[in-house]
Order: C-alpha cells, then sequence, then structure tokens
C-alpha cells in the first residue's frame, strides 16, 4: 500500500526546485506576495533596512564556533528563494523610479544568492562586512562574478547613507544605472542558481 503512494507523487525537493526557477522565470506576483511591513514601500527619507540584516548579526556572534560537517539543502533553497523575491522586487522598484531602492534591493539579493551557496557548501552563513566582493570570494564565485557584486556593495544604506543625504538618494543613481545593476544582479543570481539548484 505504500508503495502506491510512493509513485504517485514528487518529491518535496522537485517541487522545492520547479517553484524555485519559476520564481527566477517569473517573478514575484506583487498583487498577491505584498512586501512585509519592514519592507513596505516608503519614502527613501523613512526606509528601513530589512530584518534579515538584524538576525544575521545575531548569527554572526556564533559563526566561528559553528563547525559545519555537511551542507544545509533546505537552507540555500529557501534564502535563494528569498533572493529571488529580492531581485523581483527591485525591478519593481525601478518601474517606480525609485532608483536607489532598486540598488538596494539588488544589493540585498546578491547577498542572499552568495549566502544560500555558503550555506549548501559549508553549512552555515559566511561572515563579512557589507564587502560583496570578499563574500564572493569566501563562497567561492569565480572572479567575474566577484567583480559584478563588487559593483553593488556601495548600496547597503550605512555605506550609502554615510555620504549621500536619505532624500537625494534616488537623485544620485539614474534609470540607466539602476537597470546595469539590476542586470548585474540577474548575472549573481543564476551563478548561484546553477549551484543550489543543481545539489
Amino acid at each position: 500500500m505504500s508503495q502506491m503512494h510512493s509513485d504517485d507523487h514528487t518529491t518535496p525537493h522537485d517541487d522545492s526546485q520547479d517553484e524555485l526557477e519559476r520564481l527566477i522565470l517569473e517573478g514575484v506576483n506583487t498583487s498577491e506576495s505584498p512586501l512585509s511591513s519592514s519592507e513596505t514601500a516608503t519614502p527613501v527619507s523613512g526606509r528601513k533596512h530589512p530584518r534579515y540584516t538584524e538576525s544575521y548579526r545575531d548569527e554572526e556572534e556564533d559563526a566561528d564556533t559553528e563547525v559545519a560537517k555537511e551542507g544545509d539543502l533546505q537552507g540555500a533553497l529557501g534564502l535563494f528563494a528569498e533572493s529571488a523575491q529580492d531581485l523581483a522586487t527591485a525591478g519593481v522598484e525601478l518601474g517606480l523610479g525609485r532608483h536607489f531602492a532598486c540598488a538596494d534591493f539588488c544589493n540585498q539579493a546578491v547577498e542572499k544568492a552568495a549566502q544560500a551557496v555558503s550555506l549548501l557548501r559549508f553549512g552555515r552563513r559566511s561572515m563579512y562586512d557589507h564587502d560583496l566582493r570578499a563574500l564572493g570570494a569566501k563562497v567561492g564565485a569565480p572572479s567575474n562574478i566577484q567583480d559584478e557584486m563588487a559593483l553593488l556593495t556601495p548600496f547597503h544604506p550605512e555605506a550609502f547613507y554615510a555620504d549621500t543625504p536619505p532624500e537625494e538618494a534616488d537623485d544620485v543613481i539614474s534609470a540607466e544605472q539602476a537597470q546595469t545593476y539590476l542586470q548585474h544582479a540577474r548575472h549573481v543570481l543564476k551563478w548561484a542558481r546553477a549551484i543550489v539548484l543543481a545539489a
């Protein structure tokens, strides 16, 4: 009787892979998947950095004591899905003319994609100081991917707002530049997807 059930449906891993590929190819339907309260569309001056940064900092404290015996496939798949959603949100922000928000979400998408690779390869996130090139090197990204990651490093809000007042953020980045950043982020996610979804 149990044999009949095992033949009738696909495994959860197959479903997860199909859903992740759909997210990458089609994006996220924003009418059905509104942003969470910490990521709602607010003016740049009132923008909060998404909640993942705080939880990541908590994990940093334990990172040195963790010893990975095997990769975390489920964690990697989940984080890669978040990365794909951030990339879709970056496209929405670009369409709304919110150029810094677009670049910021590209920065987040790339960080999460690299950290998904880290979860898969090491069983934990890699510590880093918002330097995306350094993070790329830690997770084994090829040099051309590291170069593209480096282009998005300046758009972490703490670094960006150090030199640019929030009310001027969207004026500093043109639509053409934001579109270029979106392309770089897509290339990085394509690299990470080939690793995470092939596991």
